[in-house]
């Protein structure tokens, strides 16, 4: 946006040391996780065999892209082909390829310049997309087969605040004269503030400074992922001031 000093998407988000960690952790769960439990039901009418289908698909299309560079027709069609085609794998193999994939993809994102663009925005904004959307599919797997939430705070702050970080484009269109804030605290992540330009809106960690911000967002980070992923949770948040602020707090979505 023209006369923005400050970029909308605020400081990076470091998840690059996570990422081993939850994968690691979502090895381990699937280790004991028994073969009529890949049919079980999860979120969003998905099975656990489609979530993990899901996961390495991700990481897979992301090696294809962005390390050897192949990149070929709308990346936007890639899930909607190939669900259904890992069906066809048993959970032996599509466990065996995921495992296979994760150290890949570390490595992919060690050699890279974070701060460089890729795609949308800088680099490390893309990975944090990344590192976010597959720890809420172990925590949608995890509950399919009721086993406990990867609930770390140092592993489900970065989620949240992601999740965050797409408030300023959800604002493009409220106008809002320069410095007016928007409040958002969420319990067991931490507290973040939307700021006007004037022309456009970014976001930083820290509480507000303004005593009456524009609107206010108040939470716990369990609520937040799950509004962000499309759960129905809107009356566990609290939003008050302007409603159109309100209302587009109230509808983000990760785009998982």
């Amino acid at each position: 946006m023209s006369g923005m000093t400050v970029p909308p998407w605020g400081p990076p988000i470091d998840v690059l040391p996570l990422l081993a960690r939850e994968e690691q952790a979502l090895v381990g769960l699937l280790s004991g996780v028994g073969r009529d439990e890949w049919t079980a039901p999860a979120a969003g009418g998905a099975t656990v065999h489609e979530l993990i289908a899901r996961v390495l698909g991700s990481k897979l299309a992301r090696l294809s892209r962005d390390r050897d560079q192949h990149r070929v027709g709308d990346p936007g069609t890639f899930d909607a082909h190939w669900v259904p085609a890992t069906r066809q794998l048993s959970p032996e193999v599509l466990f065996a390829l995921l495992v296979d994939s994760t150290a890949q993809l570390t490595e992919l994102w060690k050699h890279r310049d974070l701060d460089e663009p890729l795609d949308d925005a800088p680099a490390w904004l893309v990975l944090a997309r990344d590192y976010a959307g597959f720890w809420v599919r172990q925590q949608q797997v995890r509950e399919a087969v009721g086993a406990p939430l990867l609930d770390d705070r140092e592993l489900r702050t970065p989620v949240v605040d992601t999740f965050l970080r797409a408030l300023p484009e959800a604002l493009r269109s409220v106008p809002a004269r320069t410095g007016r804030q928007v409040a958002c605290a969420v319990e067991g992540a931490g507290r973040w503030t939307v700021r006007s330009t004037g022309d456009g809106w970014t976001i930083a960690p820290g509480a507000a400074t303004s005593r009456s911000p524009l609107a206010s967002m108040t939470t716990d980070a369990d609520t937040f992922w799950r509004l962000c992923t499309g759960e129905n949770v809107r009356d566990r948040l609290r939003t008050t001031g302007d409603p159109e602020v309100c209302d587009a707090v109230l509808s983000l979505r990760a785009g998982l």
